[in-house]
C-alpha cells in the first residue's frame, strides 16, 4: 500500500484545514486507517483512526485522542480510497508534520506509512 498524504500549509490560529490521504496498491487488505502527527522535538503522536468493514473503506467506527476530539474529524471516501482529516480550531501547538497510516487485517498497529504534510499554525 502507498499513502501519499497532502493539504498542510501554514493557516492562522483558529483557522481550519483539511489534510487528505491517498492510498494505492492493495488497499483491499486495509481495515483501518489513521492520522498521527510528529512536532519537532517531540514523539510521534495518535491522533484518530477509522476502521473499515469487510475489505471496504467505510462501515467502522471512529477514534479520537482527547487532545482532538471536538476539533478534528476523520472521514474516508471509499469510491476513492481516501482518508481526510478535517482540522478546525487550529492552535499553535498543532504545528506539526501530519502522517496517515494504514494498517492492514494481522497486524495490530499501521504497517503502511506515507510522507507527511507539514502544518504550521501561527500565533
Amino acid at each position: 500500500v502507498q499513502l501519499q498524504a497532502s493539504g498542510g500549509g501554514l493557516v492562522q490560529t483558529g483557522g481550519s484545514l483539511r489534510l487528505s490521504c491517498a492510498a494505492s496498491g492493495r488497499t483491499s487488505s486495509t481495515y483501518r486507517m489513521a492520522w498521527f502527527r510528529q512536532a519537532p522535538g517531540k514523539e510521534r503522536e495518535f491522533l484518530a483512526r477509522i476502521s473499515f468493514l469487510d475489505g471496504a473503506w467505510e462501515g467502522g467506527g471512529t477514534y479520537y485522542a482527547g487532545s482532538v476530539q471536538g476539533r478534528f474529524a476523520i472521514s474516508s471516501d471509499n469510491a476513492k480510497n481516501m482518508v481526510y482529516l478535517q482540522m478546525n480550531s487550529l492552535k499553535p501547538e498543532d504545528t506539526a508534520v501530519y502522517y496517515c497510516a494504514a494498517t492492514d487485517r494481522g497486524f495490530t498497529s499501521p504497517n503502511y506509512w506515507g510522507h507527511g504534510t507539514l502544518v504550521t499554525v501561527s500565533s
